[in-house]
């Protein structure tokens, strides 16, 4: 089971996406939504560290809003400290495309330096 909780956090100007659980082909729907509801955010921080497995279609739905995100002139990180998602996105080069930061404020960080 999927939960998503969401954090606009004004004072420092970002919005947090926190998903909890497997994103997987079963989730990635609910996932998928949620990013495509917070792609106008300007600065987007995607918290992973509560994900226990991602699969491709996890990965798809994150590089499809990263794009959006993009297009809206906005800049996104991610943050985990899971070492089975933090492999994921290095193996597959995520974390080339985007920042991934270990904690929170690391990625809020990475936001800054990007702009």
């Amino acid at each position: 089971m999927l939960e998503i909780e969401f954090e606009d956090n004004p004072e420092k100007d970002v919005a947090v996406l926190r998903p909890k659980g497997d994103i997987d082909a079963y989730s990635v729907a609910e996932f998928r939504q949620s990013l495509h509801e917070h792609t106008s955010r300007k600065r987007l921080v995607v918290d992973l560290s509560q994900v226990m497995f991602m699969d491709s279609a996890g990965l798809g739905a994150l590089i499809g809003s990263v794009r959006r995100i993009r297009e809206h002139d906005g800049s996104v990180t991610l943050c985990s400290s899971r070492q089975p998602i933090i492999r994921l996105l290095h193996t597959t080069g995520f974390n080339r495309i985007v920042p991934v930061r270990d904690n929170l404020e690391d990625a809020i960080a990475a936001l800054d330096e990007n702009q």
